[in-house]
């Protein structure tokens, strides 16, 4: 990680990188159209999710604690429904990205499979045109080539270079689910 970027974050006495997160109160860190939803199912604060997915996503594969700060201290059993509700919530954006990449893997098993059929339609209709070739049936078993391996190409492409990107989400989502969460009040603190 570059120096610049670890200096942006506190650590833990244990060395573990902080994303501090200050709020107001506990309804601050939900999204306000669910409002009576339970805790355990509502949505995190968009804001919220995208500040604590960039900065999981800026440590890399430094450990990290989510630490919170709210002007209105919760109680325990509140801290608790916290905690299992961002747990809850990034496990469900990993469900959604494993969904994805399997659409698209799916996706990708389709063009291949069609990919082979053309181009083995193709090598059919090349050799049947060895002894009569016209203009036509030339431009016809050519366009076939071009089409199998257009197909065969975007299956590839798929399979190599677009799941990658699923697969990080899907790391960084469980990492952020799997890390502590801790609360602080910085009232008692100052005090």
């Amino acid at each position: 990680m570059k120096e610049s970027i670890s200096k942006r974050y506190s650590r833990t006495i244990d060395g573990k990188y902080i994303i501090d997160i200050t709020a107001g109160s506990v309804s601050d860190l939900y999204n306000s159209f669910d409002r009576h939803t339970p805790y355990s199912r509502k949505e995190l604060d968009q804001g919220l999710v995208e500040y604590i997915t960039d900065s999981a996503s800026e440590l890399g594969n430094n450990e990290f604690t989510i630490q919170i700060d709210l002007l209105e201290p919760p109680d325990e059993s509140m801290k608790d429904r916290i905690r299992t509700s961002i747990s809850s919530y990034f496990l469900y954006l990993k469900t959604i990205e494993l969904n994805q990449m399997g659409r698209k893997m799916r996706v990708s098993l389709i063009y291949l499979a069609i990919g082979i059929v053309i181009l083995y339609f193709s090598v059919y209709v090349n050799r049947q045109l060895a002894s009569d070739t016209t203009v036509l049936m030339t431009v016809f078993s050519e366009g076939l080539t071009v089409a199998a391996w257009v197909s065969l190409w975007e299956a590839l492409a798929t399979f190599l270079v677009n799941w990658t990107p699923y697969r990080r989400k899907i790391k960084l989502y469980q990492y952020i689910a799997s890390s502590p969460v801790v609360f602080i009040n910085s009232k008692l603190e100052t005090q």
